[in-house]
């Protein structure tokens, strides 16, 4: 018997997709905001538009031995979450009440912004552990659950 994919997984698929645009050379992250099964806005992380990529000159943080979740302050890129919300405000979509699909827990930066963006729900495939990013999306009341996605 043939049977349908379930739309996390759907939706998770996207975001592994939305991944492979990513110019950072430590992380492929991919991001989706959702309402209603339907796509508001994709982002994916990297440097800003017109601007060069750490593919082409290399990453600041590696250069330095600095460890992931350290010093995101030297780092060009934008993560994944920053650029759904930057998407969706370019374009005039609302992602208030929407689900997120993100390959990656989101740190605290991005979870705060989600928190701010009023979105419904935070769905996740990989840990980033981050107990204070934990602990504020429990206080807002945003739905915060990490869901098995076995990747093709």
């Amino acid at each position: 018997m043939n049977t349908r994919m379930s739309w996390p997984d759907y939706f998770m698929g996207i975001t592994y997709l939305v991944a492979e645009r990513s110019t950072c050379t430590r992380r492929k992250v991919g991001a989706v905001a959702v309402r209603d099964k339907r796509i508001l806005a994709t982002g994916y992380n990297g440097a800003p538009s017109d601007t060069p990529h750490c593919l082409d000159i290399g990453c600041l943080r590696e250069e330095l031995g600095v460890p992931s979740g350290q010093r995101h302050e030297i780092c060009r890129g934008l993560h994944a979450e920053q650029n759904v919300i930057i998407q969706a405000a370019l374009h005039g979509v609302s992602i208030k009440g929407a689900d997120l699909y993100c390959t990656t827990q989101p740190c605290l930066i991005c979870t705060k912004m989600l928190i701010n963006a009023q979105v419904a729900a935070v769905y996740f495939t990989e840990a980033y552990p981050d107990p204070l990013a934990e602990r504020m999306m429990a206080e807002s009341g945003v739905t915060f659950t990490r869901i098995a996605y076995d990747r093709p």
